[in-house]
């Protein structure tokens, strides 16, 4: 009977962990930032597409659902720089295969000129529009591989 009780416990703290995230929760904080990185004001993504999905959301709504709050933050340093997008939705994100032709077209992959990479995890989207070898993306992936299961 403890061993029960016990493993339900467990289940709801791990299960509450992952809903009460926020989107606070997932960006990078000021000592998570690698040395070299500032931050910048506004939108510096690597290619328009991202950036466009981000400002223009609300237009996808009816493909990849209706957003409860997004997020933005934009680094650079002497030879890297981009966004990282964050979205929250009121349900599941649904648009995956919309969201690949968009920011990868025929390729349906991160390219050399289309780097963006992204991860759906339940109801949030995070997008990364730096290029592949970024160690501020590197980071930031970690951080939410962590953070969301």
């Amino acid at each position: 009977m403890k061993i029960t009780i016990s493993l339900l416990t467990l289940f709801l703290l791990f299960t509450t962990n992952i809903f009460s995230q926020t989107i606070a929760d997932l960006k990078l904080k000021p000592k998570e930032i690698p040395k070299g990185y500032i931050p910048n004001d506004g939108n510096i993504c690597v290619t328009p597409q991202a950036c466009n999905f981000y400002t223009d959301i609300e237009t996808y709504s009816n493909i990849v659902g209706t957003v409860k709050s997004k997020a933005i933050q934009s680094f650079r340093n002497k030879t890297d720089r981009g966004s990282i997008m964050y979205f929250e939705f009121d349900h599941v994100f649904k648009g995956d295969r919309f969201l690949q032709g968009l920011l990868w077209g025929k390729d349906g992959q991160p390219t050399d000129e289309h780097p963006e990479e992204y991860v759906v995890k339940g109801k949030f989207l995070v997008i990364w529009s730096f290029r592949a070898d970024s160690p501020i993306k590197e980071k930031s992936e970690n951080k939410i591989e962590s953070i969301l299961p």
